[in-house]
């Protein structure tokens, strides 16, 4: 099963990535995923979506491994989304607004287990007043309100609901040098893929 990182990777190094105009050939008759009306159309919806998924026994500990390995939490974001995306979950605009909740989420779920998180990549060495996101710039102000967290462990008001944050008290206890692929799963199998759509949760 491949890692979160490996699956980004794979993303950005594909050859099989769409090329400017594709969509105008394609047979109207048998559109790709993300060529029909989304899954999603609000913030809300998707996001407990995303979480539901994140935490579904294998993605959880393939996400936390990646955190713990010192992959981006913006990285990581971006995967999960991309990938959702080209399955048709939700539009590019719903997409962009969901880096925020998403990054939080993973956050949330890192804090518990109290793993040093990377945000983004050369965030250390970087000046720059904002970061590219899934090919758009986001704001230094924004950017740095999740550093904070990371670092507080506060994530701010209404990203984490009460429901989100009763489940994430009932997942794994596991020791930031414990293996997390080794980690208690729950009875229900695991998810064939890193984000399979969790039993039960529907739009």
């Amino acid at each position: 099963m491949a890692t979160v990182e490996e699956e980004y990777k794979n993303i950005q190094a594909s050859p099989n990535r769409p090329i400017p105009g594709q969509s105008l050939t394609n047979d109207p008759d048998n559109p790709a995923p993300f060529e029909r009306a989304p899954e999603f159309t609000s913030v809300h919806k998707a996001s407990e979506y995303l979480f539901n998924k994140l935490i579904q026994p294998e993605a959880y500990s393939n996400t936390m491994q990646a955190v713990s390995d010192g992959v981006a939490i913006m990285d990581i974001t971006q995967s999960i989304l991309f990938m959702e995306f080209q399955e048709g979950s939700f539009n590019p605009d719903l997409m962009m607004m969901l880096v925020e909740p998403l990054a939080y989420m993973i956050i949330a779920l890192a804090e518990r287990l109290d793993l040093e998180m990377v945000i983004y990549r050369g965030e250390d060495e970087d000046d720059d007043e904002e970061e590219r996101i899934l090919g758009t710039t986001m704001a230094s102000e924004k950017l740095e309100k999740i550093r904070s967290a990371s670092r507080s462990g506060v994530i701010p008001a209404g990203i984490i609901t009460p429901d989100m944050e009763e489940k994430i008290e009932e997942l794994p206890e596991i020791k930031p040098e414990q293996n997390l692929l080794d980690a208690p799963k729950a009875s229900e199998p695991p998810a064939d893929s890193l984000l399979a759509n969790p039993k039960g949760v529907k739009e």
